[in-house]
C-alpha cells in the first residue's frame, strides 16, 4: 500500500479546517479506507478535541520526530472506527521544533500503512504550514465565503504551487438564503475569484458546532446536511461520483456589485 497524503489548509484561521480533517477522515473510513489525521497545529492543538480523543493521548507528533517513541506508539484508534486514527500535535512546543524534512520522513513512513493520511496545517503561512506541505502529495483548500478569507486563500494558492501541490476547493459554510439576497459570495463567485476546481462545497450547519463540542464528528449524524457533503467529497476523493451540492442560488454578492459598479 502506498497512501496518499493530502494537505487541509487555509490562509485565515476560523474557516473550518479542522473540522473539515476530522470530518472527512471519518467519512473515508466509514467508506471502508484505513485513514490517518495528523495534526500539524504544534502548540495549538484541537483535532484531538473534534474527534474526542484529548484524554488518550501519550505520544505526539513531535516524540515521534525526535525519537522519543516510533509513529505506531502516537497512534490513537478513534473510538468510532477502527480504520481511523490520530497522530496528535504537541502542546507545549513550537511550531519550528519538527522539520520539513523530520515532516516528510514520518508520512513516508506512514504511507504504507494508510490508504489516505490528511494533515491538518495551522493557519497562516510560516513554519508549521511549510511543515504541513513537505510530506504532502495534494492540498485542499479550505475557504469561507468572505473577502477576507477569500483573499489570504488566493495568497496560500500561490504558496502551494511553489510546493509543487495543486489545490482543490472546499467552499465551507454556505448559506443559501444569504447567497439568494445578495449578502454572500456564491460558490460561483469564490471559484471565479481563485481560479480552482471546486471539489466539495459545505452548507452552513449547526450540527457542526454539536458535534465538535461532544467530539464526535458530524458525519455520524444522519441528519446533518454539512455531514452528508463531507460524505460526498470523500466519494469524490476515491474517485466515485457524487453530485455537487446546488449551487443555483439566484443573484450573488458579487454580481450585485458588478450590477452596481455598470449601472455607475
Amino acid at each position: 500500500m502506498t497512501g496518499r497524503a493530502i494537505v487541509i489548509t487555509s490562509g485565515k484561521g476560523g474557516v473550518g479546517k479542522t473540522t473539515t480533517t476530522a470530518n472527512l477522515g471519518a467519512a473515508l473510513s466509514i467508506k471502508g479506507k484505513k485513514v490517518l489525521v495528523i495534526d500539524g497545529d504544534i502548540g495549538l492543538r484541537n483535532l484531538d478535541v473534534i474527534m474526542g480523543l484529548e484524554n488518550r493521548i501519550v505520544f505526539n507528533i513531535v516524540d515521534v520526530a525526535k525519537g522519543v517513541c516510533k509513529p505506531q506508539q502516537a497512534l490513537i484508534k478513534s473510538k468510532k472506527s477502527n480504520n481511523l486514527f490520530l497522530m496528535p500535535a504537541s502542546q507545549t512546543d513550537d511550531k519550528d521544533v519538527i522539520t520539513p524534512v523530520e515532516m516528510k520522513q514520518i508520512i513516508g513512513k506512514l504511507k504504507q500503512e494508510f490508504h489516505f493520511i490528511l494533515i491538518d496545517s495551522p493557519a497562516g503561512i510560516e513554519q508549521g504550514f511549510r511543515n504541513a506541505c513537505a510530506g504532502a502529495d495534494e492540498a485542499l483548500l479550505v475557504t469561507t465565503p468572505e473577502v477576507a478569507a477569500i483573499r489570504d486563500a488566493d495568497r496560500v494558492i500561490g504558496l502551494l504551487s511553489t510546493q509543487g501541490l495543486d489545490a482543490r476547493l472546499i467552499l465551507n459554510r454556505v448559506d443559501k438564503d444569504m447567497v439568494r439576497r445578495g449578502e454572500m459570495l456564491s460558490p460561483a463567485d469564490v471559484i471565479d475569484i481563485l481560479g480552482v476546481d471546486q471539489i466539495g462545497l459545505v452548507l452552513k450547519d449547526n450540527h457542526v458546532v454539536i458535534s465538535a463540542n461532544t467530539g464526535e464528528p458530524v458525519v455520524y449524524n444522519p441528519k446533518s446536511r454539512a455531514g452528508e457533503s463531507f460524505l460526498r467529497i470523500a466519494e469524490r476523493l476515491i474517485g466515485g461520483e457524487a453530485a455537487m451540492e446546488d449551487s443555483d442560488m439566484g443573484m450573488s454578492l458579487w454580481a450585485k456589485i458588478g450590477k452596481r459598479l455598470r449601472a455607475a
